[in-house]
C-alpha cells in the first residue's frame, strides 16, 4: 500500500514541475507580449516612414522624350543631388534663419515664464493653487491651429478689441502681422500655448524636493528669494534641461502657427519655415523627392542640436558633481 502510494505520488511530481516550468515561461514572455503592439506601431508609423523618406530623397523623376508633357517619366537613382540642391536652396536657408530668430524669442521667454509660475505656485502664501495651475495649463490643451486662429483674429485691426481700445485711447495701432512685429505675434502664440506644459513639468519637480531641505534653509536664515535662487532652481535643473530639449524640437518644427496666419497677411510666405517649404515642395510643386531630402535634413539638424545640447548639459552636471 505504501509502496503504491509512493509510486503514485512520484508519478504526479513531473507533471507538477512541467506546469511550473510552463507558468514560468509564460511569465517571462508576458513583457514581450505587452511590448509587441507598441513595437509594431513604432515600426509601421515611425521607422518605415523614415526609411521611405530616405529612399525617396535619393531618387528623382527623369523625363525622356520630346517634351515634358509627352515624354516618358521614370524614377531614377540620383544619389545625394537632392541634398546638395536643398542645402544650396536660399528659401530653405532663409526659413531656417527665420525659425532661429523665432526660437530666440520663444524659448527663453516661455521657459522663464514657466519657471516663474512654478516658483510662485510652490510658495506657502499662494491661494487657489489648483485653480491657478489649471488656468495656466489650460492653453496647452487647445490645439495649435485653433489657438493660431483665435490670436489671428485678435491681431486683425477690423475685428480685434485691442485695436478698438487703442483707437479710443488715441494710441498708435501697430500692425502685428507685418515685418518685425510678426515674429512677436507668432512667438506670443507659442508662448501662450506652451508655458503651461513646461510649468507643470517644473512644478512637479519642485514638489518632489523634501520639505526638510526648506526647513534647514529657513533655520539658516534664508529668505524665500534665497531659497528659490540657491535651492529650488539648482535642484530642478534636470527638469529645465528636459523642457529646453522639448522646446528646441517644437521650435524647429514650427508649422501650424505661420500656416494658419498666412491667409491673414502677406508677410507670411509659403516657405516661411523649413517645414512649410517641405510641404510646399511636396504638395504645391509636386516634387516629393526634394521635399523628402529637405525633411531628412531637418530631422538630422533637430537630432544634432537636441542631443548636442543634452551632451553639453550632462557634461556640465558631471563637472558640478565632481566639485
Amino acid at each position: 500500500m505504501n509502496t503504491g502510494k509512493a509510486a503514485h505520488g512520484s508519478g504526479r511530481a513531473p507533471r507538477a514541475r512541467s506546469r511550473t516550468r510552463a507558468t514560468g515561461g509564460s511569465v517571462r514572455r508576458a513583457p514581450y507580449a505587452f511590448l509587441f503592439p507598441a513595437v509594431v506601431l513604432f515600426l509601421l508609423f515611425f521607422v518605415l516612414p523614415i526609411g521611405y523618406a530616405v529612399y525617396l530623397s535619393l531618387r528623382k523623376v527623369e523625363v525622356k522624350g520630346l517634351g515634358l508633357g509627352s515624354g516618358a517619366r521614370s524614377e531614377v537613382w540620383t544619389g545625394l543631388s537632392n541634398y546638395t540642391a536643398a542645402l544650396s536652396d536660399s528659401e530653405l536657408v532663409n526659413g531656417a534663419l527665420r525659425v532661429l530668430g523665432y526660437g530666440a524669442i520663444v524659448v527663453p521667454v516661455m521657459l522663464g515664464s514657466a519657471l516663474l509660475f512654478a516658483l510662485m505656485l510652490d510658495t506657502e502664501r499662494v491661494r487657489l493653487t489648483s485653480f491657478t495651475r489649471l488656468a495656466i495649463f489650460l492653453p496647452y490643451a487647445i490645439p495649435g491651429v485653433i489657438a493660431a486662429l483665435l490670436w489671428g483674429f485678435l491681431y486683425l485691426p477690423s475685428v480685434s478689441p485691442f485695436y478698438f481700445l487703442l483707437d479710443k485711447a488715441g494710441l498708435p495701432q501697430p500692425d502685428l502681422l507685418d515685418g518685425g512685429p510678426l515674429f512677436i505675434a507668432l512667438s506670443n502664440i507659442a508662448i501662450w500655448g506652451g508655458t503651461g506644459f513646461n510649468m507643470i513639468v517644473i512644478y512637479t519637480s519642485l514638489r518632489s524636493i523634501p520639505v526638510e531641505v526648506y526647513e534647514a534653509a529657513k533655520l539658516d536664515g534664508c529668505s524665500p528669494l534665497q531659497i528659490a535662487l540657491r535651492i529650488k532652481i539648482p535642484m530642478v535643473a534636470p527638469s529645465l534641461v528636459l523642457t529646453f530639449f522639448f522646446s528646441i524640437i517644437a521650435t524647429l518644427q514650427v508649422f501650424a502657427e505661420p500656416t494658419t496666419l498666412r491667409p491673414l497677411t502677406n508677410s507670411v510666405s509659403t516657405t516661411w519655415s523649413p517645414l512649410m517649404k517641405v510641404y510646399q515642395d511636396a504638395f504645391g510643386n509636386n516634387d516629393i523627392y526634394s521635399a523628402a531630402a529637405q525633411a531628412v535634413i531637418i530631422a538630422v539638424a533637430t537630432l544634432v542640436l537636441s542631443f548636442g545640447f543634452l551632451r553639453v548639459a550632462n557634461a556640465r552636471s558631471k563637472q558640478e558633481e565632481a566639485r
